[in-house]
């Protein structure tokens, strides 16, 4: 893949102007990047743990600490903290075309889980090196309060006490948190890297029962928004303020006011349907407060879910951040750290399984320190090639261009919508490509890959692809064909005219006939017949 590093891209500090976020020479920024998630909140999920005893910071520490000794514990995690992020990380995220990135972080980092006040430099010292890591790479790095003291949220990602998040209910934690954003402000309120600060990561989950009502929590909520931008303001009025609604992010109900005059509003979309559907809450609300939006946290899925979903939101002018960027032995994000040999052994100790000894515990542990090096882990580059719809991409037949709309994007001819939900304002006639049951077959899986586009004449939709080489081909997907005749456009030149016989099931447009550009809509518009078109990729040149 081209590389993209373009040390410029930070001009000043980012605000929010109106619905918009622009840097200081007014020019528009959309958004585009990833979570260092694990790094200084470590989620036992990228470790490839399950259950609660190796779920969240201070139950990994406890295994490990369990597993190893304390001299050797204490050792770890200062090498895991120098290992897992490291310049050549955020240098990759610059040269795959990002140009911003979110940092959660843990409170126990940057103060001490003790009486009053104090805080902790190292943890200090390792944000100051990662902004000077943006700062030579150009992206905007945006501060998430991802675990505040007595925990924001009630879970794991947290790394709450009790799965209760005692920020609104314990006057300690209380302090504390707001004096972490009066810190944070006063040390980083001159550097225009700093994109934003978010206030808190996924308040108030879902089920929360205890003898503080949801509708006691959500209040104060709001306090500690007001309390912590006033906190903030005090020496800081140039960095803008992310918010989050409580519920994964997900509820709205916390933006009845426009908290600050720079704030951007921020949202989290996993398990969803990758439609317009999944957006219009926010879409209201940005309406409503004349402010900005920002997808901040997303991922987690297939990367075909990846190409229907980001180019969506940034023709919707939404940043988006996915969600995370380097993990144990995966496909959907860029970073894919190797199972060590025997790693097994420490997640089933942590599952109650037999213990290791001491000594081997720590060869384990050893070598997951040197596989979580940016170096010695496989890069995923499919990923960023389908959330930018780059050449190499696929994508399904009904996650054609939205935008600009009907009988320009797509033709919007049939009155009916469809009992899936799924674009349902188009006009497009969507229809499954099984009529077996389905089931889930991931956590976040929304079963929207499992329907065709069907097109008869007259009908038509585009699919917008990015940096389009010479030696590029096209080709189409399909279930079903009766007697079907089609032409295909780039940009509204045709560069195919097709009758498809009844068993086709595939037809490519060979390279010579598509034009390199930096972006192009292709049509598929039939003239005659009816076909269902399942999916589309552009294939990159050979070699």
């Amino acid at each position: 893949m081209e590389t993209n590093v373009r040390l410029n891209r930070i001009k000043g500090f980012l605000r929010a102007e109106n619905s918009a976020v622009v840097n200081e020479q007014g020019e528009k920024i959309i958004l585009k990047g990833w979570g260092l998630g694990n790094w200084l909140l470590c989620e036992g999920y990228m470790w490839l743990g399950g259950g609660k005893r190796f779920d969240r910071p201070r139950n990994i520490e406890a295994v490990i600490r369990e597993l190893t000794g304390s001299k050797y514990s204490e050792k770890f995690w200062k090498e895991f903290r120098e290992n897992y992020i490291t310049a050549d990380d955020i240098r990759y995220m610059a040269e795959l075309g990002y140009n911003s990135v979110r940092l959660p972080i843990n409170w126990r980092i940057i103060m001490e889980d003790e009486p009053g006040i104090i805080w902790k430099e190292e943890g200090f010292r390792l944000i100051d090196r990662f902004l000077d890591w943006c700062e030579e790479y150009g992206l905007y790095a945006f501060l998430d309060l991802h675990g505040a003291p007595g925990g924001q949220t009630g879970h794991n990602i947290d790394d709450s006490v009790d799965d209760f998040p005692r920020l609104f209910t314990d006057r300690d934690s209380w302090v504390k948190g707001i004096a972490i954003w009066g810190e944070l402000a006063r040390r980083y309120k001159d550097r225009a890297c700093v994109g934003g600060y978010d206030i808190l990561n996924e308040p108030l989950r879902p089920g929360l029962t205890d003898k503080y009502a949801y509708n006691y929590l959500l209040p104060r909520l709001e306090q500690f928004y007001d309390e912590a931008i006033a906190e903030i303001r005090k020496v800081d009025t140039k960095h803008m303020i992310s918010l989050e609604g409580a519920v994964w992010s997900t509820d709205t109900s916390i933006f009845h006011k426009k908290y600050d005059d720079n704030v951007i509003i921020h949202f989290h979309r996993y398990g969803c349907m990758p439609g317009i559907e999944s957006y219009k809450p926010y879409l209201e609300v940005r309406e409503k407060l004349n402010a900005p939006l920002w997808l901040g946290e997303t991922g987690e899925n297939t990367l075909e879910w990846y190409a229907a979903m980001y180019p969506l939101s940034v023709s919707l002018d939404i940043g988006y951040n996915l969600w995370t960027w380097k993990k144990m032995e995966c496909r959907n994000s860029p970073c894919s750290v190797k199972k060590p040999e025997n790693w097994d052994k420490i997640i089933g100790y942590a599952n109650g399984g037999p213990r290791p000894d001491y000594e081997e515990a720590q060869e384990i542990l050893d070598k997951y320190l040197e596989n979580i090096k940016f170096e010695n882990c496989d890069k995923n580059e499919d990923v960023t090639i389908h959330a930018f719809r780059y050449p190499g991409t696929r994508i399904r037949g009904t996650d054609f261009d939205l935008l600009p709309g009907k009988g320009i994007s797509y033709s919007g001819l049939r009155n009916e919508g469809n009992v899936f939900g799924y674009h349902t304002h188009t006009g497009m006639a969507i229809v499954p490509l099984s009529d077996k049951p389905s089931e889930k077959r991931f956590f976040f899986d929304s079963g929207w890959d499992r329907f065709s586009l069907e097109l008869t004449e007259g009908e038509f939709a585009v699919y917008s692809f990015e940096k389009i080489e010479k030696g590029c081909s096209l080709k189409l997907e399909l279930s079903y064909c009766s007697d079907a005749s089609i032409t295909v456009s780039q940009d509204g030149r045709i560069i195919a005219k097709e009758q498809l016989s009844d068993d086709t099931c595939g037809y490519v447009i060979p390279a010579g006939q598509i034009i390199p550009s930096e972006k192009s809509g292709f049509r598929i518009e039939v003239n005659g017949g009816t076909v269902r078109l399942d999916a589309l990729m552009l294939t990159a040149p050979a070699g």
